[in-house]
């Protein structure tokens, strides 16, 4: 799968509310998840673990401050705790990130407004590449982005597993 995305620090998360309202934007979930993070050759791997269910995430992506594409594949885990350790034995874990994310739906647009445990309050967009054109995507992901005043100055280019690793 493919995505066009975009990660930014928020200073207000009810502004970004507020926005996606007017948008309107479809409010799908407030989710806690945990992201472990792994050591490997390329790209990223990461076991996600939420109330309801689990996935193994595998993606690359540039570290850019701009948007940029990513491919991803997700898995769905059933047993979570026993990959975890098969990982965790094998590859040896590079980071645990613990956010508050609220899901918010705009077309093919994913909106998650993050709350990161030792890091702070970001924006994050996913538009997703799958029935529309690259066009349409970048069409849908720059209104987004403007309806939320995302801004240059705002934009982080690492992931969250980056920022905790530096900040250490």
């Amino acid at each position: 799968m493919q995505n066009l995305e975009l990660k930014a620090i928020s200073s207000c998360h009810q502004a970004c509310v507020v926005a996606l309202k007017q948008m309107p934007a479809d409010f799908k979930a407030s989710i806690y998840q945990i992201d472990t993070y792994f050591h490997c050759a390329t790209g990223r791997l990461k076991l996600r673990q939420m109330v309801d269910r689990a996935e193994l995430i595998g993606y690359n992506r540039p570290n850019s401050q701009t948007s940029r594409y990513s491919q991803y594949q997700i898995l769905p885990i059933s047993n979570p705790d026993s990959l975890k350790q098969i990982l965790t034995q094998t590859l040896g874990v590079k980071v645990v990130v613990e956010k508050q994310r609220a899901l918010w739906l705009f077309g093919a647009t994913r909106i998650h407004l993050d709350r990161v445990e030792n890091l702070g309050q970001f924006i994050e967009l996913e538009t997703v590449i799958q029935s529309q054109s690259m066009e349409e995507a970048e069409r849908e992901h720059q209104r987004v982005k403007r309806c939320l005043k995302i801004e240059g100055r705002d934009l982080i280019g690492q992931s969250y597993s980056d920022l905790l690793l530096f900040n250490r």
